[in-house]
């Protein structure tokens, strides 16, 4: 009873932090917190988010041109929890991979025309 009792409490204390914390300019930690993503499964994310960075670098100075199935890697590794688009423009906006991210903007927006 005590575990719940003070995981209750860390939970009410973040709430309160969420609100004086100006949260729009770290929109994916806003969006791990929202989607009560465990820290398991923030640790996994950003390994595998790492090595899919480092394919990017790699082939990128290979030439490579379409990284299509970069980003189709990237939304298949994702928990459920997470949406793709939403959570690439919060990486973006919070400056994780931003090269990587804007190249997955770019693809993103050339699908929508």
């Amino acid at each position: 009873m005590k575990d719940y009792h003070e995981a209750e409490t860390a939970s009410f204390h973040l709430h309160l932090l969420s609100k004086i914390m100006d949260m729009d300019k770290y929109p994916f930690t806003k969006l791990i917190i929202e989607r009560n993503l465990t820290k398991a499964e923030y640790i996994e994310l950003m390994d595998r988010l790492y090595l899919l960075n480092q394919q990017f670098e790699v082939q990128t100075k290979e030439g490579l041109l379409d990284f299509s199935s970069l980003l189709l890697h990237f939304a298949g590794m994702l928990t459920e929890k997470l949406e793709p688009n939403q959570t690439i423009y919060a990486l973006k906006e919070e400056g994780v991979y931003p090269s990587l991210m804007e190249t997955f903007i770019t693809i993103l927006k050339q699908t929508k025309e």
